[in-house]
């Protein structure tokens, strides 16, 4: 799972940014503003059914992390927290 849904800085992070667009979903800002220090993403591919191939992209390690649970939640309530 992605560390940012549990970072202070999840909507300005251009980092998640990436995830975000990687995922194809809206993004929490049009012009995130952050650059992280050394964040480290795991690229996963996945065998789907139907012969699908599907890509997961998480960020693992941050050296910008500041741990404030349930900060992706809060700023979009009504959705599921993605995993």
């Amino acid at each position: 799972m992605c560390i940012c849904v549990d970072c202070h800085w999840v909507e300005i992070c251009q980092a998640y940014h990436a995830v975000e667009r990687q995922h194809g979903v809206p993004h929490l800002t049009a012009t995130p503003t952050l650059m992280p220090d050394q964040p480290r993403i795991h690229v996963q591919v996945l065998d789907l059914p139907g012969g699908v191939v599907g890509v997961e992209w998480d960020v693992r390690t941050c050296d910008s992390f500041v741990a404030d649970p349930g900060r992706w939640q809060r700023l979009r309530p009504d959705q599921r927290v993605p995993t």
